[in-house]
């Protein structure tokens, strides 16, 4: 379907969701052949970093409007993000705000690379009107995983772990390697289901055929599974399901749930009906519940609006554990 939309160098491309499904090394060739694509690209996606190498403006859907702004996603997010922390702060003084401002813009339109697709993205920063940059509506959801111990100094040890698919194709072999106080890794594989097995063996759900696995004795494991649907084949509200991973009342779970965005009767919704993207929010407070301080994250972006994913990335940025995590 990309090959189709490609072919041809069309006058105008539009693109809905088109990392989806794709490996890196596909999604990077993709960046690339955008960044210098000569015409006009039209793109959907909840890929930020594709977003970020593509984009020379980012149009938002706000308030009941549609409005276009030049930059890319990040730019777009932060400059929000700044103007919303401007709006709260009543005492500021409109210079002192503007000004601000002005250097936001100056310090960014001076970080873009330099590139064809890139220095035009940079001239129209720097002609960017202040008045035009707005506060957001987004809501973001409340994602703080907290450990509630420090990791010792032994985090996981695998040595000479294989497994092979039940017609016997090899999916890895013979894998060794350590993991270290403070180690955040990211998995690339052009198999995704390589990994899914491999992330199901060391969380005990699937058996290798050769080899082990052994984890510190300090260490608490958060997994989140690339298919959920076994977690949510019941008929439990909200509640009722969160409360099954963790300690606390009725109201501690409401509350958790509203960080969640899950506010009002939503938390009596049954679980069943959720959409993909709910689902994942409900996996995500599942995993905060159990105060890890180790979290197994496998394409942990499926289903996520941008507003999930950029407060998702925001937490694990700062995360004092570790973190293992599957990118397709």
């Amino acid at each position: 379907m990309l090959a189709q939309a490609l072919y041809g160098n069309p006058d105008n491309l539009l693109l809905d969701e088109p990392t989806n499904d794709l490996d890196m090394e596909t999604v990077t060739w993709l960046e690339e052949y955008l960044s210098n694509f000569e015409h006009t690209v039209l793109v959907v996606s909840h890929d930020r970093h594709f977003l970020d190498s593509v984009c020379t403006h980012t149009v938002d859907i706000d308030y009941g409007k549609i409005n276009m702004f030049a930059g890319n996603y990040s730019f777009w997010y932060e400059s929000s993000q700044l103007a919303l922390r401007q709006q709260q702060n009543q005492k500021a003084k409109a210079e002192e705000k503007k000004k601000e401002l002005e250097e936001f813009i100056r310090r960014f339109s001076a970080n873009v690379a330099k590139s064809k697709q890139t220095t035009s993205r940079k001239k129209m920063l720097e002609k960017l009107n202040v008045e035009e940059i707005k506060p957001s509506s987004r809501k973001y959801p409340g994602i703080i995983f907290t450990p509630e111990r420090e990791p010792g100094n032994q985090i996981l040890e695998v040595s000479g772990l294989s497994k092979k698919t039940e017609e016997g194709v090899v999916l890895f072999s013979d894998v060794n390697f350590n993991v270290e106080k403070g180690d955040k890794v990211v998995f690339l594989s052009r198999n995704p289901r390589a990994m899914t097995a491999f992330f199901e063996i060391i969380n005990g759900n699937m058996k290798p055929d050769a080899g082990t696995f052994n984890w510190g004795v300090t260490i608490t494991t958060a997994y989140l599974p690339l298919d959920n649907t076994d977690f949510f084949n019941t008929d439990l509200n909200l509640v009722d399901w969160l409360s099954q991973f963790g300690e606390g009342n009725e109201v501690y779970m409401k509350g958790f749930l509203g960080r969640m965005l899950f506010s009002g009767e939503e938390v009596l919704k049954k679980v069943s009906v959720l959409s993909g993207g709910e689902k994942m929010r409900c996996m995500i407070a599942r995993m905060q519940l159990r105060n890890a301080n180790c979290l197994i994250l496998d394409t942990p972006t499926n289903h996520l609006d941008l507003e999930s994913i950029q407060a998702f990335n925001n937490n694990l940025k700062t995360y004092k554990g570790n973190i293992l995590f599957l990118f397709p």
